[in-house]
């Protein structure tokens, strides 16, 4: 009863801050220069009337806001500007299946190489192969997405030329594995570090002093005993890290083309398409707060200690 207070008290919490990002997106999208309907030729006075009013781009902003959210309230981001035959909401579900696919992958590759490389380090703590393991660790955190994804194009597809530098072809693995890897490095090093300063302070405390003292062996202690709580503060972690996952292959994608809801989000945004941009952002938004849930509720059930009261 207690979890599902918390979860609703969530989800309650969550209508005023998609309000306040839909107002947001709203005024920073309207405030940027230029139209939806701005041409290399422009066009006639008439047409281009009638166009503002099919799509109530005369009504007064908070008027246009209103209709929108209403709209929104109903599952309809609205018509696409650019994209003629489709829906917003059309375009979003054909190209989240690519972004989902891409980030899931990347997120299991960050933790398993995040989580191993933190326990190796944290089991030879202060040696050099700790001091090894961070330094590289520091550095994947030190470049984003869109100096990693060049670099490993460079190395790998034009160097090497062992792998494809580019395309989906329907989701064929070889054209997955540098996106995946560009995405799931600064991540998981973010989770080694984690995992890392999490386990030292585990190895550190009582109750695995008394089972060191009662002569278990090590790999007992680590598999029985460490390992749950070492990975709790990565499990806390692992909302904001699948959403930044997500979200940030809007670079990635752009650089590997990839038909993922990045390609629409950047050609929305230089195309001026109102409801495309905001219908992503939204969707993003929903994400994130729907990611951070889930984490906030499956660590109540992992940690007993914590209570959600709400």
């Amino acid at each position: 009863m207690t979890n599902l207070k918390f979860i609703f008290g969530r989800l309650a919490g969550a209508i005023p801050t998609l309000l306040v990002l839909i107002c947001f997106a709203f005024f920073l999208v309207k405030s940027a220069p230029g139209g939806p309907f701005d041409f290399e030729r422009s066009l006639p006075e008439e047409v281009e009337k009638n166009l503002r009013e099919a799509y109530n781009l005369d009504d007064p902003l908070y008027l246009q806001l209103t209709k929108y959210v209403g709209s929104i309230l109903t599952g309809d981001f609205g018509p696409s500007f650019q994209y003629r035959d489709y829906t917003v909401t059309e375009l979003i579900m054909s190209g989240f299946p690519v972004s989902l696919r891409l980030g899931v992958a990347a997120i299991f590759l960050a933790l398993i190489l995040g989580g191993t490389i933190g326990t190796i380090a944290a089991l030879n703590q202060n040696s050099r192969l700790d001091y090894s393991v961070m330094f590289f660790g520091m550095v994947g955190i030190s470049i984003p997405n869109f100096v990693m994804a060049p670099l490993l194009v460079l190395i790998f597809s034009i160097a090497l030329n062992i792998l494809p530098a580019g395309g989906y072809a329907n989701g064929a693995p070889l054209h997955m594995i540098l996106p995946v890897v560009a995405l799931a490095l600064p991540q998981a090093a973010y989770i080694a570090r984690l995992t890392r300063g999490s386990m030292i302070e585990v190895l550190n405390s009582n109750f695995v002093r008394t089972t060191r003292a009662q002569g278990l062996p090590l790999n007992t202690i680590i598999f029985k005993h460490v390992l749950k709580p070492t990975f709790l503060p990565v499990i806390s972690y692992l909302g904001p890290a699948t959403a930044a996952i997500i979200t940030g292959s809007v670079v990635v994608e752009q650089i590997f083309g990839l038909p993922g809801l990045g390609r629409y989000f950047v050609q929305g945004a230089l195309n001026r398409d109102y409801t495309l941009v905001m219908g992503v952002v939204i969707f993003y938004g929903l994400l994130i707060i729907g990611f951070n849930l889930i984490v906030d509720t499956v660590y109540g059930f992992i940690d007993p200690r914590i209570k959600h009261n709400r």
